[in-house]
């Protein structure tokens, strides 16, 4: 049984970020908020656990919403921290059965964003540790560090391996990265056992703080 302790870190305390509430959703950059401040966005395949994963490091059950139905998020959520602070829920990608122009629709929607949006600071990536790296995983990590923007994946569902099956999924994305001319770590996490929570509320508070 893969388990951890919860109790907020400094940089958790620090920010209040447990006091993270829903700011807007918006379909475009156009709608979205000014351009200013500091954000960090949660990427990841429609099935992976995006939401469950930024509520439980926030500490928020049902702030970003989940669904039993892969491919919901087709817009971008904005949740504020503070006057100066936000987190991002970008749409999840690699849903197969929506429509093409659907599919489309997500990934300009997720070129603008990483592209245009001068205050994202850092990136954290969804994997279902099943199944890491699948080609749609490898084309956005690329794209990403072609950006030079700092990406902290989280292997999700670990719960779901024993804890040395996960760690060895995870020194292999590890030997991957080490690839990448860029600022890549890992790290297992599950949300349902609150596993990893601490070491993501580290990097998020880390990033937040500039």
């Amino acid at each position: 049984l893969l388990m951890s302790t919860t109790t907020p870190s400094s940089l958790y305390e620090q920010l209040k970020i447990h006091h993270t509430a829903f700011l807007k959703s918006a379909p475009n950059l156009y709608h979205s908020p000014l351009d200013v401040g500091i954000e960090v966005a949660f990427v990841g395949r429609s099935n992976a656990g995006k939401s469950s994963a930024i509520n439980s490091i926030i500490g928020r059950q049902g702030l970003a919403k989940t669904s039993k139905t892969p491919g919901r998020t087709q817009i971008i959520n904005y949740f504020q921290v503070d006057d100066q602070r936000r987190i991002v829920d970008l749409p999840g990608y690699g849903y197969a059965k929506v429509s093409h122009k659907t599919k489309e629709q997500i990934e300009q929607l997720l070129s603008e964003y990483l592209n245009h949006r001068q205050c994202l600071v850092g990136l954290f990536m969804m994997m279902d540790i099943r199944q890491p790296f699948t080609s749609n995983d490898l084309n956005l990590l690329e794209y990403v560090v072609g950006l030079q923007k700092p990406i902290h994946i989280l292997l999700t569902k670990c719960d779901k391996l024993s804890r040395g099956a996960a760690n060895q999924v995870l020194n292999q994305v590890n030997k991957e990265l080490a690839c990448y001319d860029a600022q890549c770590t890992a790290q297992t996490f599950s949300a349902l056992k609150h596993f990893g929570v601490e070491q993501a509320r580290e990097t998020l508070g880390a990033w937040l703080l500039g």
